[in-house]
């Protein structure tokens, strides 16, 4: 699956997007932390924190026993600049030349 497909699959979930505003919120959780936070068993939120991972939306760390969950931005990011900012370019230049236009007209 492309990489933008994983993360697009990753974003459709309400249950994975709180996640990641909880690692937005205060990075470097434990699995502890995280399932405390929302109403699911610890089973559910590790298969949510791996399909995260898998899209590269979360990265982790182990430090001694514990292993620490860090929200990754550059796939959203990347998302963004493909999907987003290329839709949304031609109408700001479109707005920009109207601007320009309507200043340029003399006074009446």
């Amino acid at each position: 699956m492309p990489d933008d497909d994983l993360v697009f699959k990753a974003l459709a979930d309400p249950t994975r997007r709180g996640l990641l505003d909880r690692l937005f919120e205060r990075d470097g959780r434990t699995l502890t932390e995280l399932e405390s936070e929302v109403d699911m068993t610890r089973f559910g939120v590790m298969k949510h924190l791996k399909l995260l991972e898998e899209a590269g939306l979360v990265v982790t760390r182990k430090e001694g026993r514990e292993k620490l969950h860090f929200l990754n931005p550059v796939p959203i990011r990347e998302i963004h600049d493909r999907w987003i900012d290329k839709y949304t370019e031609r109408h700001v230049s479109a707005l920009l030349e109207l601007k320009t236009d309507l200043e340029r007209e003399p006074p009446k």
